[in-house]
């Protein structure tokens, strides 16, 4: 798992902190009986996955890097190596993205970095493709996937921590689209290789907590980060996704579950724009600058 492959790190100038989000399988006992090395919080009740990840990010206040890695990846020797390599000769980066591979087929991609629409959506580059090298090249890509990623603390000051309003899913799409706005990019390290167990796409057999959390969650991105610019001139894509989004939902049956998405987006839609507000306000690039991020399948 992930804590045996950090021990096994050419890389070694890192300390690592577990979060147990309230969990009910003694993780924390487990934890302090057979890894006293490293660090485990613990929260008393489950606040969701993205407040697990800020619980990461405020306990490596004192570090110019930080990771966040889920429980559901193996790293390769050299992954946490790279990435801080690549930070180090990219000032400018506010993050890093490892190449993804499926932890049970290692020679399929499980992504290549995150690309985005003006319709709203958010994808990993190449997930599913068999890997022959079509994303070897190093590259600035929108976002990085948050289940193997590295943040600078500079950046993180500057931008915020994740939104834990989003509590699972599109949170890392989120904080690198506010970083992306402020001038931070994102790299993509394709010699940073870790293996992920997670669940490939919201397919057929997404849960209803996942498509909730999906489609609220675009919602709430382009609410707080589109420019108004961008709202107008993409307002076609955007209804385009929507509508998709809807035809999905009724041919699966889940048309309550879709008034609940839109429900749950209205009634958080307050909050969202007053921090839009605060995003907007300190944004740096054009929109010419994001055309050439968002869109683009490189």
């Amino acid at each position: 798992g992930v804590l045996a492959s950090l021990r096994e790190q050419s890389f070694t100038d890192f300390r690592v902190v577990v979060v147990d989000d309230a969990s009910s399988d003694d993780t924390a006992a487990w934890m302090a009986a057979n890894r006293p090395d490293v660090d485990t919080i613990v929260h008393p009740r489950n606040r969701g996955v993205t407040a697990a990840l800020n619980t990461c990010l405020k306990a490596g206040a004192q570090s110019e890097l930080v990771a966040l890695l889920n429980n559901d990846v193996e790293l390769h020797r050299d992954c946490l190596g790279e990435l801080v390599a690549a930070m180090e000769r990219h000032p400018e980066a506010g993050s890093a993205a490892a190449k993804l591979l499926d932890f049970h087929d290692r020679t399929v991609l499980d992504g290549a970095g995150d690309t985005y629409t003006w319709g709203g959506e958010a994808n990993r580059r190449g997930q599913g493709q068999r890997d022959v090298g079509q994303y070897d090249t190093p590259q600035e890509v929108f976002s990085a996937c948050g289940a193997v990623a590295v943040y600078r603390r500079d950046a993180l000051d500057a931008v915020g921590l994740l939104d834990e309003r989003m509590h699972a899913l599109y949170e890392d799409v989120d904080w690198c689209y506010r970083a992306q706005l402020a001038g931070w990019s994102c790299r993509y390290v394709p010699t940073a290789l870790a293996f992920h167990m997670g669940s490939a796409t919201l397919g057929k057999g997404a849960s209803d907590f996942a498509l909730f959390h999906n489609w609220r969650n675009q919602i709430w991105v382009i609410a707080k980060n589109y420019p108004a610019s961008a709202l107008l001139r993409h307002a076609p894509e955007l209804a385009l996704v929507q509508a998709r989004n809807l035809a999905i939902a009724l041919r699966r049956g889940k048309g309550r579950l879709w008034l609940k998405v839109w429900r749950a987006a209205l009634a958080g839609l307050p909050a969202v724009l007053r921090e839009r507000r605060h995003v907007q306000r300190e944004r740096v690039r054009s929109t010419a600058e994001l055309d050439a991020l968002i869109g683009a399948h490189r």
